[in-house]
């Protein structure tokens, strides 16, 4: 007989213990801790002034010790949650039908895929599952979605009835190339050159490029940085979330589990990628630059962070959602889901077909991605690979 939780909401990251936070989420994750959705809540990165109002899921037993606990976020639009849902949104307005708010259980602004519901038994996660489908009831939602969940837990929130939609990333994976030489060597000659006439063009350059983990970049650099990052979303019209406070305090509070890569053109920083890792991965987040210089993106996007996975012994590279420029960097099509409870009975029905044809088109897609890899024997390199 399983045992009732009692499912509380936390208003704030910071409501629930630090002790709770390290016993329920993985060792070394730099978004799954105490701290990361803390600093972003409290500097307005993730709270209601954009759009983010903290409804945070919290199953505890009868002694109240905490059970379980799922990152969630009741939110006004689909700004940075990587849902893609914008023409679910059109279409219950052409319906006369409100879609916003929506409750989300996601990292903000953070395309990572992991554990959403992080608990000590499976039967804890199917409790948080029913809280949060009774939550869009009593508070009259459209819906509920869990942006890129881990393998398993789609598995469970299919059980439960929820919808799957599929999407492509393009992720690094280390097949013991040793170096960033030995990786080159799995390159076809033409793929090869390439890369190398890139990374000579930035030596050349004059540039300088440094590798700071958080708790090695003085604070204050973060306002100059922060607008170098900025500067990308202004181009295209974006709105950049993070202040340079907020930085700061990831910096110094993440340390080693921030890593941001620099280039300086005589002493001055003018370009800036913002990473962060785990024991095993790194992940590729903001990127910005003042000026033109010829390959930076690539080198200080995807070939410096490589390069550190190397030498850090990081087995995965997960640079960031979109970009088909990635695949001829060795970069592999690499298909992740999220999961969308839909309330009104119509809606997930036509929802549901749309998905379903999608389904085998990202299939498709991510098949095709593949050929295009760079290595000389694609097949002996990736034997696991599936769309």
């Amino acid at each position: 007989m399983t045992t009732a939780l009692r499912i509380t909401v936390a208003a704030a990251a910071s409501e629930i213990q630090r002790a709770d936070w390290e016993r329920l989420a993985p060792t070394a994750h730099p978004f799954l801790n105490a701290d990361f959705l803390s600093i972003l809540e409290r500097h307005e990165a993730a709270a209601p002034a954009s759009g983010w109002y903290p409804h945070h899921l919290v199953a505890a037993d009868c002694s109240s010790q905490v059970q379980g606990v799922a990152p969630t976020y009741l939110k006004t639009h689909s700004h940075g949650d990587f849902v893609r849902d914008w023409s679910w949104a059109a279409a219950y307005k052409q319906l006369g039908k409100i879609y916003y708010p929506r409750l989300l259980t996601a990292l903000p602004h953070t395309p990572a895929s992991g554990a959403r519901l992080l608990a000590v038994a499976e039967r804890v996660q199917e409790q948080l599952i029913e809280a949060g489908k009774a939550l869009v009831a009593a508070e009259q939602l459209s819906s509920w979605h869990i942006a890129l969940p881990s393998a398993e837990e789609v598995a469970l929130f299919r059980k439960h009835g929820f919808l799957v939609s599929h999407d492509v990333q393009f992720q690094w994976r280390d097949h013991g190339y040793g170096d960033f030489d030995g990786f080159l060597g799995t390159f076809t000659s033409e793929r090869r050159r390439k890369v190398k006439a890139q990374r000579r063009r930035v030596a050349e350059s004059g540039l300088a490029i440094e590798v700071r983990h958080g708790d090695e970049i003085p604070p204050e650099w973060w306002p100059e940085l922060r607008r170098i990052y900025a500067s990308t979303f202004d181009k295209f019209g974006n709105h950049a979330a993070f202040s340079a406070a907020c930085f700061a305090e990831l910096g110094a509070t993440l340390g080693r589990r921030m890593v941001v890569f620099i280039a300086f053109d005589d002493g001055v920083p003018v370009a800036v990628s913002i990473c962060f890792r785990s024991d095993k991965t790194l992940y590729g987040r903001y990127w910005g630059c003042i000026g033109e210089y010829h390959s930076l993106h690539f080198e200080l996007c995807f070939y410096q962070g490589i390069a550190y996975c190397l030498r850090a012994g990081l087995t995965t590279f997960e640079p960031g959602a979109g970009g088909e420029h990635k695949v001829a960097r060795g970069f592999e099509p690499t298909v992740v889901r999220s999961c969308h409870w839909i309330a009104d009975e119509r809606m997930r029905q036509l929802i549901g077909r749309h998905l379903a044809l999608h389904e085998d088109g990202i299939a498709d897609y991510a098949a095709e991605a593949a050929r295009h890899l760079p290595f000389r024997v694609a097949d002996e390199l990736l034997p696991g690979f599936k769309a």
